[in-house]
């Protein structure tokens, strides 16, 4: 298997991608109307260019999408019933024909690389804004991929990629392989069907939750698998390649997507960092031969594991449709890749030569995008669902874009992705961008659900990111960095308890603290707060304030911390508005204005988000009976809850088992990702509560302990 060491290619000229090699000249046919089979940031993405060229657009929306803004951002939409509607193939081809469309759209989820719906669209006459089918087809399958790729000498990780299935006869090509090795579905993508194989004792079930996942996700023939060595330090570098119909091929730059969890991606930035030129530029002619050996045409990614530890990088797969993190592309080329997308269907040439894009990317610096998930990374990115309570987002503007499917009010469901948004800044050096980047992740406020805009702030600070030292275990190799314990400064204290004082004055309605001689006269209230941080050993910090009102917007302000001396605040100004559970604080401390926004939330009324100084900080606000349990006065069943909506896949455990900390108890599915719940403590359990099959809400008991000395509540 042959494969380009960097540090032994000598330095030459940019190759020539530029080829106009097809003989019949397509005609061009301007397209004017589109339906857009895919929902979310995607179909407004798609919809917001079609716009600009004056092309009608037609929306997609399944039940759980039936008030989102996809749905109402085109004249005319289209509901497609259940959940799964979007992968209707048939059925959405119909209605093009049926409403008198001219072209669809896939976007890059769903049917996006489905070869048999791109060639039913190419039968039906309505024009695909993708590759050809037999393109897809080859691409999309990741055995037939590899073939072609060494055939074109395109180097290519070792592995096993044929037809014998059976479980042992796998387990015997990753022996010869040698492990660790990588299972992955050869209709993968995004991370769904992968598992990392360290030793052979772990391979066949490793093996069977991978086909079960990727069944879940790509229907049948997903349970067919790739076995590969796996790269100990890699990197994930792609290239981002547009074909016409005339010949013509170019590559937008490389994009860096090496920050990862779950095989997934949530930063992706371009140019790569620490990546010489003549690596660059063989990496570029290398995804052109890819493109050019499969006929391809339009916008695709070609995928590459770089080996840190030699140098060496191969070929992975062949991403045949436009991408997720396509706008760090269009950042720093300065083009909208919709658009060309258009531009190529309708027969044109592609809008740009190779020299041009060059001399673009060498103008426009260096692009960031940033993925903004409904997820908890400090609990092991487990997904999340819920209404979007508050949300506040960054500002807009040449540098800083934001593609996003959701506003405040919506609701993010547990059907699909969980992604809401995406936060693309740009700056004249990485650097710089790093810097915008967490500027604008400060300005970022949401409500509602867990999210894991915190940690990509974290990241975006991390010395080794800045460094550019990434790889795709950057998050397991810092994460002692990453998720260490945030000490809440008093000031976060003191302004919630202002917010909650004044929130409650407003509505005429008692306050959660003590009242202490509280009556027309009195002006002095008393709060306990918990921290929410699940990174505290300790379970959450509990802190007193007393808050006392001395005149009009002026406080004096008492915080007591364990095994601290109280600290005074005196004659602090502080002005407040309220509306609708959202109190914004300008509070004048000691040599410091601060302002801050606290957002009760109505689902719980204990539970407090306090946003200042670009920080978010989640409190309860501990009640007489909340303030015994915390205590230990009131012990409570020790349970573990589901920690979103899911569906139970397998019970791993009996009742009346004795389990120790750490073992798996619950096998649950959620956004068609597979979460193994774990047991949180030693003990016997006393009662499942659901059977394989059953669908839970977030929070539903799943396993409860019987009641032992020294049990914990584990909900």
């Amino acid at each position: 298997m042959r494969s380009i060491k960097p540090t032994h290619l000598r330095r030459r000229a940019f190759p020539r991608y530029l080829s106009t090699t097809t003989s019949a000249q397509p005609h061009i046919v301007p397209i004017t109307s589109l339906l857009i089979a895919n929902r979310g940031e995607i179909a407004l993405r798609i919809h917001k260019t079609a716009e600009r060229l004056g092309i009608k657009t037609t929306t997609l929306y399944t039940d759980p999408d039936a008030s989102s803004q996809h749905a109402s951002c085109s004249p005319h939409s289209v509901g497609l019933g259940a959940a799964d509607g979007y992968l209707d193939g048939e059925r959405i081809v119909k209605l093009a024909k049926q409403h008198g469309i001219q072209a669809l759209h896939p976007g890059y989820g769903f049917l996006s690389e489905n070869s048999a719906f791109a060639k039913r669209c190419e039968q039906e006459g309505v024009v695909f804004i993708g590759p050809p089918a037999q393109a897809m087809a080859d691409m999309g399958d990741k055995a037939r991929s590899k073939e072609i790729m060494t055939e074109a000498g395109v180097p290519c990780v070792p592995g096993y990629h044929g037809g014998e299935q059976g479980e042992a006869e796998l387990l015997e090509h990753a022996k010869l392989i040698q492990f660790p090795v990588l299972l992955k579905s050869v209709r993968g993508g995004g991370g769904k069907g992968m598992r990392i194989v360290m030793e052979e004792g772990e391979f066949l079930q490793q093996l069977k939750s991978a086909r079960a996942e990727a069944r879940a996700s790509f229907g049948e023939g997903g349970e067919v698998m790739l076995v590969e060595k796996y790269i100990v330090r890699p990197r994930h570098v792609e290239v981002q390649v547009f074909a016409d119909k005339h010949g013509n091929c170019v590559a937008l730059g490389e994009r860096d997507c090496s920050v990862q969890r779950r095989h997934q991606k949530i930063l992706e930035e371009s140019p790569a960092p620490d990546l010489d030129n003549v690596t660059r530029l063989e990496l570029w002619e290398k995804a052109r031969t890819a493109a050019l050996a499969v006929g391809y045409v339009g916008a695709g990614t070609v995928e590459f594991i770089f080996d840190k530890d030699t140098g060496d990088f191969y070929f992975m797969e062949m991403n045949t449709r436009l991408q997720v993190e396509h706008p760090v592309s269009e950042m720093v080329t300065g083009t909208d890749l919709v658009e060309w997308q258009f531009r190529v269907a309708a027969g044109e040439r592609l809008p740009l030569t190779q020299k041009e894009i060059i001399e673009r990317i060498q103008e426009r610096g260096a692009a960031i995008e940033a993925r903004i998930y409904a997820e908890n990374p400090e609990r092991g990115f487990l997904p999340d669902s819920g209404k979007l309570v508050h949300l506040r987002t960054p500002r807009v503007s040449e540098d800083i874009r934001i593609d996003a499917g959701f506003v405040e009010g919506d609701t993010v469901t547990e059907a699909y992705d969980g992604m809401i948004a995406k936060l693309i800044v740009r700056g004249q050096d990485r650097e710089t961008a790093i810097r915008r980047m967490e500027l604008a992740l400060r300005d970022y406020e949401v409500v509602g659900l867990s999210t894991n805009i915190e940690f990509l702030k974290r990241l975006c600070r991390s010395p080794a990111f800045i460094a550019g030292d990434v790889e795709t275990g950057f998050i397991e190799k810092w994460k002692e960095e990453l998720f260490d314990p945030v000490v809440v400064n008093p000031e976060v204290f003191v302004q919630a308890a202002l917010g909650v004082f004044t929130s409650h004055i407003t509505k005429d309605a008692e306050p959660h603290g003590e009242s202490l001689g509280f009556g027309t006269n009195s002006s002095e209230r008393r709060f306990l707060f918990k921290s929410l941080d699940v990174l505290d050993p300790k379970g959450g910090e509990e802190v007193e304030v007393s808050i006392t009102q001395k005149g009009n917007n002026l406080f004096d302000a008492r915080i007591l911390r364990k095994d601290e001396k109280a600290q005074v605040f005196e004659n602090l100004v502080s002005s407040s508005a309220f509306a609708a559970g959202k109190t914004g604080l300008t509070t004048f401390f000691p040599h410091t204005r601060i302002e801050t926004t606290v957002i009760e939330d109505p689902n719980n009324d204990n539970k407090l988000t306090v946003f200042q100084t670009g920080a978010k900080t989640e409190l309860s606000l501990i009640s007489p009976a909340w303030y015994e349990r915390a205590l230990g006065l009131k012990e409570l069943r020790a349970s573990v809850a589901a920690p979103m909506p899911c569906k139970i896949l397998k019970n791993e455990v009996k009742e009346g088992d004795r389990v120790t900390k750490g073992a798996p108890l619950v096998v649950i599915e959620s956004m068609k990702m597979e979460t193994v719940i774990r047991s949180p403590q030693d003990g016997v359990i006393k009662k499942l509560a659901h059977k394989e099959g059953d669908k839970c809400k977030a929070g539903t008991i799943l396993v409860v302990f019987e009641e032992e000395e020294g049990a914990a509540t584990a909900r």
